[in-house]
C-alpha cells in the first residue's frame, strides 16, 4: 500500500458525523484493528527491507574488497571491481553505490509509512476523548 493510499484511507476514516457521535464511538475498536493490522504488515515489510540491506551491504563490501566469487558476480549481474580500495575508504564507496542508495530510499519510504500509521493509531486511541468533547459541546449549546 502506498503512502498516498494510506492518506486517502485515513481521510475517509477520520471524518466523524456529528449527528452520529455514538456510532463513531462504537467504531473506534474496529478502526484501531484496521490500522494496527496495516501497521503490523508495513512494519514487517520494513524489517524485511532492513534485513535485505544487511545482505546487500555485505555483498557490496565483498565486491569492493575484490573477494566476491565469479558465480556471485554473475548472479548479481556485476562486473569485477577493477579498483583497489583502502578499508578506510570502503564505507564511502558502499554508501555512494546506486543499489545501496535505492535500497536506503525504500527503507526511508517504508519508515514514513510506519510513522504515519503510528500517528493514526495515536489519534484513534484518543478519538473517544474528541467524541466526548463534541457531545459535551452539543449539550452546552442546548443548555444542558
Amino acid at each position: 500500500m502506498s503512502i498516498d493510499e494510506l492518506f486517502e484511507l485515513w481521510k475517509k476514516d477520520s471524518e466523524i458525523d456529528r449527528s452520529e457521535l455514538g456510532e463513531a464511538s462504537i467504531a473506534i475498536p474496529q478502526l484501531h484493528y484496521k490500522y494496527y493490522k496495516i501497521f503490523a504488515q508495513e512494519r514487517l515489510k520494513l524489517r524485511k527491507l532492513q534485513a535485505e540491506y544487511k545482505v546487500l551491504y555485505k555483498d557490496m563490501w565483498e565486491y569492493f574488497q575484490g573477494n566476491m566469487s565469479e558465480e556471485d558476480l554473475k548472479g548479481r549481474g556485476w562486473e569485477p571491481n577493477p579498483l583497489r580500495i583502502l578499508k578506510s575508504d570502503l564505507a564511502t564507496y558502499i554508501d555512494s553505490d546506486k543499489d545501496i542508495i535505492i535500497h536506503n530510499m525504500k527503507i526511508a519510504y517504508q519508515k514514513e509509512k510506519i510513522d504515519f500509521l503510528e500517528s493514526v493509531i495515536k489519534t484513534i486511541n484518543i478519538r473517544g476523548f474528541h467524541i466526548k468533547n463534541a457531545i459535551d459541546w452539543e449539550k452546552f449549546k442546548v443548555g444542558i
